[in-house]
Formats: structure tokens, C-alpha cells, sequence
């Protein structure tokens, strides 16, 4: 191993390199990262000790407060490399914010912008080499917070670790998805932490979405915890429906993650001059388009899947098959969307920032 020190961020570097074991045209999703992590923790008030190791596991205290009453949070992201094997982030700034938001909610400390994206370009600069060209390869980002003090009294965390990881990644779904709409299970509620991104949010997704599993189904669509007649998210994903030509997506609120590919699809809907509505989409509505035939398209966006198509749903054991059309709303704004990422067409928007 070598050492050096760069931007206050000691750098070690790895005696051997993993990329020629790993086939990157058979990928799973987040099973293999590259040869470093970035790694920083807060201690005695303060973020210290920025460094960027050889990726390995980590030893912890058995007492650590992330496994006694869950504080921990993460992010998703992607870093894309063009023909000229520059590397690009797709909107950081946005996932930063929304990662010390929340941290906020977790009552946990808020990353310097510094530590966090000096630490991720570093981190991707260091492992370049792993980052794929080509429209659908990317580069997964994984930031992520623990609370790493020890002791079981119930009350926060005094120590934390950030952490980054780095996943070369495809496509996340491999193909279109059926889902059910549930009527039981919530992902979250109103007052609760459903804006954020924290590790419990999904764990409480698991069972209902194995039982959904079991019925044939791949994801669910969740509903309002109050009265189940609001749709809201689809799985993992936020998620779109286009009745006739109108394109609708949720309202962001405490029970809604504000998804970053979601409000850059709205926009870009917005400028090819698409009718788009943000409001609540009501259950009733949804089962009444697909009977008489004017709901056209539903489908997913989140930053692993990007556009996920939504092939038919079940309600009340009645399911409803969609039909595929031609220059559907979902090609159009994926293929527009990566495209962007992939620095194959001109960022209008100024979403792209370079790895410099």
C-alpha cells in the first residue's frame, strides 16, 4: 500500500486491483464495488480524519447505536463516463441536500459539503478505471451515515461514520414489472420519516413486498396510511401514471421521498411539452382509467432504475394488464434523461457537473 495526502484527505492506496475479476457485462446490482471506500467520523463534535482506504470490513462495538434503534441514512447516485473518459456526477448538489436533510430528521450531525464531495470526487478519481462508457453503464454511489457510539440507553448517537461506496453498475430491473396496489401495509405516515433516506424506511418494506413476491407480483404500490385511496410510491421508486396524455405524479410530502430522477423527469416533461399534473392520484381513478381504457402508460423513476415500466397492476384481486403502445412516455423521457447523463446530448438543464 502507498499513502499520500490530498485535499486533507489521507489517501491509501490498494497493493492490488479487483477490476479484472469482475465480468461488467453480467453485473448484479450493488454486489461488487470497486477497490477503495471514502470514510470519515464525527467525534467529539466535530467531523475528523477524511480518508479514502482499500475497501474492507469495518470492526465496530456490538453496542453501536445503529443496531439497537436504527440511525442510519444513505443516498443513491451515480457518477457516468463520456467518449472522452471524462467522469460525471448527475445532480450532487441535490442528493447532498437531501442526505443532511435527512440526517436532520435522524437527529444525526449534517456532513460538511467539504468532507462530502471532496471525499466523493477523490473516491472517484481514484477508481476511474471502473466507471464503464456506453448508454446504461454508470457508476453507483453509495453515501451513507451510522451512528457508531457505543452503549443501549435510548437517546442518540454522541459518534457517527460517514461513509462512501462505489458499485459499477447496468440497468437495475431487468425487465417490466407488475405490482399490486396495497391496501394494508404502509410505507410510511404522516409525522414519520418517509422524507427520509433512512435504512428503517426499507426495511419496513420487505415483508409486504415478499408477500407480494409470492403472489407473482415484483413490487407494491404503496397507499396513504390513513385511508389507502392515495397512491404514492411504487416500491423502491416514485412513480408515474399517464392517463390520455396527461402525465401525474404524487406530491412530495412526509410520507413521500423527494426523488431526484422524479423532479428531473417533471421538468424535462415539462419542456418537451408534455401536460404534467403534481397532485394526488386517487386508487378509484387509476382502476377507472384502466377499465375504460385511458390510462396508457405507469411507471417508475428512481435513481438505480432510472424508468422502470410498470407492465400491470392488481387492485382488490382484479388484475389489470396494460398495453404496450408505441413512443411511450417512459421511452421518450428515459431515453432524453440518460442520454443527458451519458453526455450524448447537450445538458440544457445544467445538471452535469464534471469530476475535476
Amino acid at each position: 500500500m502507498s499513502t499520500t495526502q490530498t485535499s486533507k484527505i489521507e489517501i491509501i492506496k490498494a497493493s492490488s486491483t479487483k477490476i479484472n475479476e469482475v465480468d461488467f457485462d453480467n453485473l448484479s446490482f450493488g454486489a461488487v464495488f470497486t477497490d477503495h471506500l471514502f470514510e470519515c467520523d464525527f467525534k467529539n463534535g466535530q467531523w475528523q480524519n477524511p480518508v479514502i482506504k482499500p475497501y474492507a470490513p469495518i470492526l465496530m462495538d456490538p453496542s453501536s447505536k445503529v443496531f439497537h434503534y436504527g440511525q442510519a441514512i444513505f443516498e443513491g447516485m451515480k457518477a457516468y463516463k463520456d467518449d472522452n473518459n471524462d467522469v460525471w456526477l448527475f445532480r450532487p448538489d441535490e442528493n447532498y441536500k437531501r442526505f443532511n436533510n435527512s440526517a436532520v430528521r435522524m437527529a444525526m450531525p449534517e456532513v460538511p459539503e467539504a468532507v462530502f464531495m471532496d471525499g466523493l470526487n477523490e473516491l472517484l478519481k481514484l477508481d476511474k478505471d471502473w466507471i464503464q462508457r456506453g448508454n446504461g453503464a454508470s457508476m453507483y454511489i453509495r453515501p451513507f451515515m451510522i451512528a457508531t457510539g457505543p452503549g443501549v440507553i435510548a437517546n442518540p448517537s454522541d459518534e457517527y461514520k460517514f461513509m462512501i461506496l462505489l458499485s459499477p453498475a447496468k440497468a437495475y430491473y431487468g425487465g417490466e414489472v407488475k405490482v399490486i396496489i396495497a391496501e394494508h401495509y404502509s410505507r410510511a405516515a404522516n409525522g414519520g420519516i418517509g422524507a427520509a433516506k433512512a435504512a428503517g424506511n426499507y426495511a419496513a418494506q420487505f415483508y409486504p413486498t415478499n408477500l407480494a413476491n409470492k403472489d407473482g407480483f415484483q413490487q407494491v404500490i404503496w397507499t396513504d396510511d390513513a385511508t389507502h385511496t392515495k397512491l404514492e410510491e411504487a416500491g423502491t421508486m416514485n412513480v408515474f401514471f399517464r392517463i390520455n396524455d396527461t402525465l401525474l405524479t404524487a406530491p412530495t410530502s412526509e410520507r413521500i421521498l423527494d426523488g431526484i430522477t422524479r423532479k428531473s423527469l417533471i421538468e424535462m416533461a415539462k419542456k418537451e411539452g408534455l401536460n404534467v399534473e403534481v397532485r394526488p392520484v386517487i386508487v378509484s381513478e387509476l382502476v377507472e382509467a384502466a377499465k375504460n381504457g385511458s390510462l396508457k402508460e405507469i411507471f417508475g423513476a428512481g435513481t438505480a432504475a432510472v424508468i422502470s415500466v410498470i407492465k400491470g397492476f392488481s387492485y382488490q384481486d382484479q388484475y389489470y394488464e396494460m398495453t404496450p403502445i408505441e413512443n411511450s412516455y417512459a421511452s421518450i423521457l428515459k431515453e432524453k434523461l440518460t442520454s443527458l447523463q451519458n453526455k450524448l446530448t447537450e445538458d440544457t438543464f445544467g445538471w452535469t457537473v464534471k469530476v475535476q
